[in-house]
């Protein structure tokens, strides 16, 4: 009898310890103010303007066994764009930059994620901005994950990429050097 009870537990164990990974799902923490889409784009070549976009949501899938499964969905009200200026921002809310009233959100979809090997990778997707898409590639860099002090679990990502404003409809001159605008995500989640 003791031999059965052995064998059954051995058996349980085993087959706890041969049970796939699976892809964890996470919330962007936005009520924690924990992520940040950020951007910085040349002013007649003689500085620069940083600003961001304030009100964002979005989720992401990653299982540490199979990284390159991982998917991202992010949408960003483009009306909560912030350069710390009101008259500045009410531009870039119009039809020169980005058209808020016809297009009142950008939405990022993930198609692939291709790990480097080292802790970056490359997202790549498809980016929808003044109704134009586009797909583009972010270079992604893993932060960290692990508990929180609240009994959770977090994963953060930081990412770059350089965007063409022609590419969505933005064609405002502001000097040959501000034809492209770089954006810098620092994305965490809150394991669900």
């Amino acid at each position: 009898m003791k031999k059965i009870a052995l064998v059954a537990a051995m058996t349980a164990a085993l087959s706890v310890s041969v049970q796939p990974a699976q892809a964890e799902d996470y919330v962007i923490d936005i009520e924690g103010q924990h992520a940040f889409v950020q951007f910085k784009i040349s002013h007649l070549g003689y500085s620069w303007l940083l600003g961001e976009f304030t009100d964002f949501e979005g989720s992401f899938s990653y299982d540490e066994a199979n990284p390159s499964a991982a998917s991202v969905n992010v949408t960003i009200d483009t009306t909560s764009i912030d350069s710390n200026h009101a008259e500045r921002d009410k531009h870039l809310r119009s039809d020169d930059f980005l058209a808020v009233d016809d297009y009142p959100e950008a939405t990022f979809t993930s198609t692939s994620f291709t790990p480097n090997g080292d802790g970056t990778a490359v997202l790549a997707g498809d980016l929808t901005l003044r109704g134009v898409t586009k797909p583009i590639e972010i270079a992604v860099t893993e932060v960290g994950a692990g508990p929180d002090p609240w009994g959770g679990f977090r994963r953060g990502f930081e990412g770059k990429v350089t965007l063409t404003l022609a590419d969505f409809g933005i064609d405002y001159d502001l000097g040959p050097a501000a034809k492209t605008v770089d954006m810098y995500l620092s994305i965490e989640g809150i394991r669900q």
